[in-house]
């Protein structure tokens, strides 16, 4: 049973009596013919081949609270693109396949290109972009939650709760972020969020002084997390990065936009595992070390919009501060480990420590050396003043995708 200890700075919502899901379930349909909700899954071609999303689709297919299910589908050709609506054709619930790499997507952000509004590299952040989008234009769900699709321990009583903060028609919150322990297959998982965001938040603290951004950003307990939900509203005026400062991007632009009292974060898992990133010491431009220069330079850049100046000479003490808080934080997790029977590898975190810190030094000097440099996505709000017609054409470009390769019309189409 979780604690219900609160911070103060954004509500906690905990698990404290193990509610049965049929519960949940029953409220949520009740909230639903209020409030229509949906649901976001940015995915992958390969996780249609994976464990953890067939799982996923076979668990969420009979959720009847859900009015619309949008998936964004990344790295697929004109015939995985035909498999995938194969695929979740099985979902009862009214649902539209994006086929990002498709010729009319990619002619519609060929206009954005042109315009200056189009993410600018591709990955998890455009996915959502162009998702969040096309959930504006069809209009079906006041109230989203997106999760990933290579979640292995995924059951139903997962999204409920993720979604039940803003569906909740008494309950005033925007927005709500997941939590959970990142514990499975007896060892302790989340190296970026435990021995880079929490202590180099410290370390922020301690360099550049309290501020109410890092308190904030403190209060959450796994800001990583890719689970999250939010009433349509808030698309309208988000911005989101495009590189793996996504997460950290988005509670940024929800503290930019709202009182902490329209925010909270809900224990969403008992436990939690997914697909695991290599930690590449020897490659800046690829899994936790491209990551953890990302959600660095996405901490130095909100802290720099607020006023902070930063030099060399910061990065430099900013560095070691971090190193000496990260370095005692390992020891704190080896004890929390031994006394769960879990597992703990010291080299391994010592190792990841030693590589955070010099990466925090690379996002510094990247900030320093590209001073404009502006991975946001911009706004649907200035897309639509830009391109007043663009959800229209994206909706279009989705139903006629949809229409033309289901493979047979009426079938997989699921129009409604």
């Amino acid at each position: 049973m979780a604690d219900f200890y609160q911070n103060g700075m954004v509500t906690t919502l905990h698990n404290l009596s193990q509610r049965e899901p049929e519960s949940l379930e029953a409220d949520l349909l009740e909230f639903s013919k209020v409030r229509p909700l949906g649901l976001i899954l940015p995915s992958l071609f390969s996780e249609l081949e994976g464990k953890a999303l067939p799982d996923i689709i076979n668990k969420i297919k009979g959720v009847e609270y859900l009015s619309e299910i949008v998936i964004g589908l990344d790295r697929a050709d004109e015939g995985q693109y035909r498999h995938a609506l194969k695929f979740f054709g099985q979902l009862s619930q009214h649902h539209r396949v994006l086929w990002n790499d498709g010729p009319r997507l990619q002619a519609l952000d060929a206009k954005l290109q042109k315009l200056g509004l189009a993410p600018k590299e591709l990955g998890k952040g455009r996915n959502v972009w162009y998702c969040m989008g096309y959930i504006l234009a069809s209009g079906k769900a006041e109230s989203v939650a997106l999760h990933d699709c290579d979640i292995l321990t995924y059951d139903r009583q997962l999204l409920a709760r993720l979604l039940y903060p803003v569906a909740n028609p008494m309950f005033n919150y925007e927005f709500s972020k997941g939590f959970y322990a990142r514990v499975a297959d007896g060892k302790i998982n989340g190296r970026v969020s435990r021995l880079l965001v929490t202590p180099l938040i410290k370390a922020l603290k301690k360099t550049v002084g309290h501020c109410d951004y890092l308190d904030y950003m403190d209060s959450f307990l796994y800001p990583l997390a890719g689970e999250f939900s939010f009433r349509r509203d808030v698309l309208n005026d988000l911005r989101i990065p495009s590189d793996w400062g996504l997460e950290i991007g988005v509670l940024s632009e929800m503290h930019r936009n709202y009182s902490s009292n329209r925010l909270c974060q809900v224990d969403i898992a008992s436990t939690y595992d997914h697909k695991h990133q290599d930690l590449s010491l020897d490659n800046e431009n690829g899994g936790l070390s491209k990551m953890s220069i990302d959600i660095s330079k996405a901490l130095i850049r909100k802290l720099a919009t607020q006023g902070e100046t930063f030099t060399t000479e910061k990065f430099r003490t900013l560095k070691a501060t971090y190193y000496r808080i990260a370095l005692d934080y390992v020891e704190t997790y080896r004890n929390d480990a031994i006394m769960n029977g879990l597992s703990l590898d010291i080299h391994n975190e010592e190792k990841a420590v030693e590589m955070f810190a010099q990466n925090i030094l690379t996002a510094g000097h990247t900030f320093l050396e590209q001073p404009m440099e502006t991975p946001f996505i911009p706004s649907w709000n200035r897309v639509v003043s830009a391109m007043p017609n663009v959800l229209a054409e994206l909706k279009e470009a989705v139903e006629l995708d949809n229409e033309e390769f289901s493979a047979e019309k009426g079938t997989y189409a699921n129009a409604g």
